[in-house]
């Protein structure tokens, strides 16, 4: 999934390895995806995009925005897999989108289970893109704890009820922050995913705003997570402390079991004794 670690990490290696180059063509879908979601009639996109230059791509949140001369942008969104082939590499069977430049290189767009792809020129209409360009980055001076407790404190005025989970990872409060990097962060901040923010102490607020800023700047500059791969197809360097590749291992601090269970739509992992809920 497209994440703050990883969107940060594409638009940094797209913008190194892709600045100045102009689209050449433009294919659609090799084989339909019906929950891949398009911002107009993609069959549009070859003539929006074709003898555009890409001048840079940036990283807002959960999306990978490219943007190209002209005011011309290509946005991915959610589970878009963006990668890269340079000049002379075979072309793969299935994909959404592809696009191709004068080097010869190409970047291909799919999707696994669900994800959106939106070329466009000027704004994009949508709730979702216009929140995560106007917040704060969490990798940003803007995002501090006054800004952290605001949001926190107006959560809490909306529903005490708000799991840590919840207010982390959901209706992105904070662009870019999805289940998959709320684990390591909970697990240092030592709260549980389940536990409700109205139980927070003071001490644990700023702890998990700390925890916030250090582990994202953290997992960004390794490159992204060793559960997800960059747009060449290599793992990120930042090793995960909970996640699907190390559930099956103790706890790193009491060697207890680690849990996994579904929660809000997605599995949480947790270690019951150093994260009580």
């Amino acid at each position: 999934m497209l994440e703050l670690p990883e969107t940060t990490t594409y638009a940094r290696q797209i913008t190194e390895t892709l600045a100045g180059r102009t689209v050449t063509a433009v294919f659609n879908a090799t084989k339909s995806h019906k929950l891949t979601w398009f911002t107009g009639d993609p069959a549009e996109y070859p003539a929006l995009l074709t003898g555009r230059k890409l001048m840079r791509a940036d990283g807002h949140g959960a999306f990978l925005d490219i943007l190209f001369d002209g005011d011309v942008h290509l946005a991915l969104s959610d589970g878009v897999i963006p990668r890269y082939y340079a000049p002379g590499a075979a072309v793969p069977d299935n994909y959404q989108l592809l696009v191709a430049f004068d080097d010869g290189g190409f970047l291909v767009c799919s999707v696994a289970m669900y994800g959106g792809i939106q070329a466009f020129s000027g704004v994009l209409d949508n709730p979702y893109y216009k929140g995560a360009i106007s917040k704060p980055s969490p990798l940003g001076n803007a995002f501090d704890e006054a800004w952290f407790d605001a949001l926190f404190d107006a959560t809490l005025a909306a529903k005490p009820s708000t799991s840590a989970k919840a207010f982390l990872a959901t209706e992105q409060r904070i662009p870019g922050f999805g289940n998959g990097v709320l684990h390591d962060i909970l697990f240092r901040a030592r709260i549980n995913p389940r536990r409700k923010i109205a139980t927070l102490t003071p001490a644990e607020r700023h702890t998990l705003f700390e925890s916030v800023k250090t582990t994202l700047r953290e997992m960004t500059d390794g490159g992204g997570r060793d559960t997800e791969r960059d747009i060449f197809g290599t793992p990120g360097c930042y090793r995960t402390i909970l996640s699907a590749k190390t559930c099956s291992a103790p706890c790193p601090v009491c060697e207890g079991p680690i849990t996994k269970e579904p929660y809000l739509g997605g599995a949480v992992y947790y270690c019951p004794r150093c994260q009580r809920a």
